[in-house]
């Protein structure tokens, strides 16, 4: 499934035989501190998160918006987190005349555990709509994306030998071979991370 969103801004996006691993933290060289951006392995950025806070009070509105930036700063993905634990996917970052890529719904929320269920508008999933799942630990910053049964991209914080202490401000987004657009995958991972709220 190619949404097209990203092809020509990330060269890693469509199809490849290897894992793709993203770092992520809030604070990567060249990027205001407190965004959240991800960076290729060559600490690259590739992808930014910026966040645009709505009125908290609005109850059938919008409560939080982010918009997901390619390395260029082009809008890929608006996504829109509302009260009732669900959130919705636009492309691009219009305002107006807006084209609802998905929709996410959270199944289960515990202490530690959330799990998302991801649906894709008919039109633009062929038919492959409500078989995502995202799964793990926001505060752990550890999950897994399905697609069926098969596994599309784990996260995990960034561990080091002998160390005690983990920081929670840098993870690892591994993204595993197919041909799903990489910034699809990371609409997903962002509404993940604030699954809990």
């Amino acid at each position: 499934m190619e949404l097209g969103t990203s092809e020509s801004s990330y060269p890693g996006s469509g199809n490849w035989e290897i894992p793709i691993d993203l770092f992520g933290s809030k604070k990567h060289a060249g990027v205001p501190r407190g965004v959240l951006s991800f960076a290729d392995e060559s600490g690259n950025i590739v992808f930014r998160v910026n966040r645009h806070p709505l009125n908290p009070n609005s109850s059938p509105l919008p409560k939080d918006k982010k918009v997901l930036l390619d390395a260029s700063g082009n809008a890929l993905f608006s996504i829109y987190r509302y009260h009732n634990g669900s959130w919705k996917c636009y492309k691009g970052d219009s305002d107006g005349n807006r084209e609802l890529v998905f929709r996410v719904q959270r199944t289960l929320k515990t202490f530690s555990r959330v799990e998302l269920e991801v649906l894709f508008e008919s039109g633009r999933s062929n038919g492959e709509g409500c078989d995502w799942k995202v799964k793990g630990s926001p505060f752990q910053r550890s999950c897994c994306i399905y697609k069926d049964t098969d596994l599309v991209a784990q996260s995990s914080l960034m561990y080091k030998l002998h160390q005690i202490f983990v920081s929670r401000g840098k993870f690892r987004l591994t993204i595993f071979p197919g041909t799903i657009d990489h910034a699809l995958i990371l609409a997903m991972f962002v509404i993940f991370l604030s699954g809990r709220k």
